[in-house]
């Protein structure tokens, strides 16, 4: 048998030096090959087949490379590789700070934007089981300008909930021992320890799984709960982070007064 690549033709070729039957060209959809059959009489099982190709080699259709680079079209396939970001894609002390002031805004819909930038889902880069996200601040507006508070707990004590949920919003904890569950509604909460009223709204917009992070050791829900700041005050730790406001698309977050 005898295979030639150098040229643009393959050929096969049987132990019968010379052919002596007609023979059939069959045109076929692959590589856009024409394949050249000896036919041999029904009594002989001998028979030869001769492969020719186009000269030129093959390369991305016209009408798709302007999905390639100049470098990719003649090169390997690389669209069939999925991308995992990598531990220099996600390094915490190259990721943006955000800041948001929490002044009569709709604790729900104030969670569920803080939460979005901690899990990073406002990016093209986006994985669910990577820490892709930034830091959030929660701050307060004071006739000096915004004070920047870090991640998400900046002037909770003004957060604003729609209805009756002030008073009908139960907040429970438990002491680990027998009958010490404790209750206490969104008012109460709120003038004890009003910095708990986000960060328990935006826990629970985090992942809840048991995927450990190889660097920290934490859950991932864990590691992304760290991102978040909250205080109560003006004041805060976090002005070298120099953080920029947090796009906030939703109108109907603002209560309107």
């Amino acid at each position: 048998m005898a295979i030639t690549f150098a040229s643009s033709s393959v050929m096969f070729s049987s132990p019968s030096p010379k052919p002596s039957f007609g023979s059939l060209t069959k045109t076929t959809p692959f590589l856009g090959c024409s394949i050249s059959v000896a036919n041999p009489k029904p009594s002989c099982s001998r028979q030869s087949f001769r492969v020719n190709c186009q000269e030129k080699a093959l390369v991305v259709p016209l009408d798709q490379r302007w999905m390639f680079e100049e470098s990719e079209v003649n090169g390997p396939d690389i669209w069939n590789k999925t991308w995992y970001p990598k531990a220099a894609d996600h390094i915490n002390t190259e990721k943006t700070w955000y800041f948001v002031d929490a002044t009569d805004k709709i604790l729900g819909r104030l969670a569920s934007t803080i939460a979005n930038h901690i899990r990073g889902k406002n990016l093209a880069t986006y994985t669910p089981s990577v820490d892709m996200g930034a830091f959030v601040i929660v701050v307060k507006k004071n006739p000096k300008g915004f004070v920047v508070l870090e991640s998400e707990k900046v002037n909770a004590e003004k957060v604003a909930v729609s209805g009756k949920k002030r008073t009908q919003k139960l907040y429970r904890r438990h002491s680990g021992r027998p009958g010490g569950m404790k209750v206490e509604t969104f008012d109460q909460l709120q003038q004890r320890i009003p910095e708990r009223i986000i960060e328990h709204a935006v826990r629970g917009m985090l992942p809840k799984g048991r995927k450990v992070l190889m660097i920290t050791g934490h859950s991932l829900g864990r590691a992304l709960f760290n991102h978040l700041k909250v205080y109560k005050g003006p004041d805060h730790p976090h002005e070298a982070q120099k953080p920029v406001d947090l796009p906030i698309r939703d109108k109907r977050i603002q209560m309107q007064r």
